[in-house]
């Protein structure tokens, strides 16, 4: 009997993340995915001058570093990246499921931010680090139209995106409706809502809340918008300039805090 398309899909994109790797560089992104255990490392290429400043977490990793020259950096990496001398290549990190995380216990109510599109893996990178100062459970985007796991993303996350999980689900709106019910409250950020995070929340902070964001210029998409239970905006002072999505982010996660 033939396989139904859907799982021979999910079958090629298991089997294509098994095989699929990623060059980590920047000294700060390389040692905090040589310190975390959960990392599969498999080639470090570094400078002499790299390897002083990286080898306490170089022992600990137990990861046979390759010396390369400065000038002709041996790790295949753009040749732009700003990589100081430190490029680790490893597997992307497997997070587990949505439904694991959402439902995980915690001293505080949990937040879950969903991106929508957003590509730039620099604005990514900071969601992670503001997802991690706000105690967030979980980033969330969609499998295609987002920024994937890169070196350029951890170097902006600065280490968070070794402990901040960062999941990839196929599409956006199950999600939200998966989190629904869950029992969360999925408030859509909108720069034309006529309410506030801080209302929306008013004796509900005690509830898990996900906070649905969409890319700079087109935002939530029309059925992102239709699945979430509240559409809100992040309160200005007034009524001209607007932040974009990594600070958007950063303010809505403080805005949204538990009791």
């Amino acid at each position: 009997m033939q396989k139904p398309k859907w799982v021979i899909e999910k079958e090629q994109a298991k089997r294509l993340a098994a095989s699929e790797t990623i060059w980590l560089f920047g000294l700060h992104a390389v040692r905090d995915a040589l310190l975390n255990p959960a990392r599969v490392k498999l080639r470090l290429v570094v400078t002499r001058n790299a390897l002083d400043r990286l080898g306490d977490a170089v022992a600990e990793s137990g990861v046979v570093p390759e010396i390369s020259d400065p000038r002709r950096f041996a790790a295949p990496i753009d040749p732009g990246s700003v990589h100081q001398g430190a490029a680790l290549e490893v597997k992307p990190l497997d997070w587990g499921s949505l439904e694991d995380i959402a439902l995980g216990d915690g001293p505080q109510p949990p937040r879950i931010v969903l991106l929508d599109r957003v590509t730039d893996p620099h604005n990514v990178g900071a969601i992670l680090r503001s997802a991690e100062v706000f105690g967030a459970r979980a980033v969330v985007a969609v499998q295609r139209h987002a920024a994937p796991e890169t070196g350029a993303l951890a170097k902006t996350a600065s280490g968070a995106l070794e402990r901040q999980p960062y999941l990839r689900v196929r599409n956006l709106a199950d999600a939200m409706t998966q989190l629904q019910g869950m029992g969360y409250l999925v408030l859509g950020l909108d720069g034309t809502a006529d309410t506030t995070i801080e209302a929306a929340l008013e004796g509900r902070r005690d509830r898990p809340v996900a906070l649905v964001m969409g890319a700079e210029g087109p935002g939530l998409r029309e059925k992102s918008l239709a699945t979430c239970d509240v559409l809100v905006r992040i309160g200005a002072a007034g009524g001209f300039g607007s932040l974009n999505v990594s600070n958007a982010a950063a303010v809505a996660l403080y805005a949204a805090r538990g009791t």
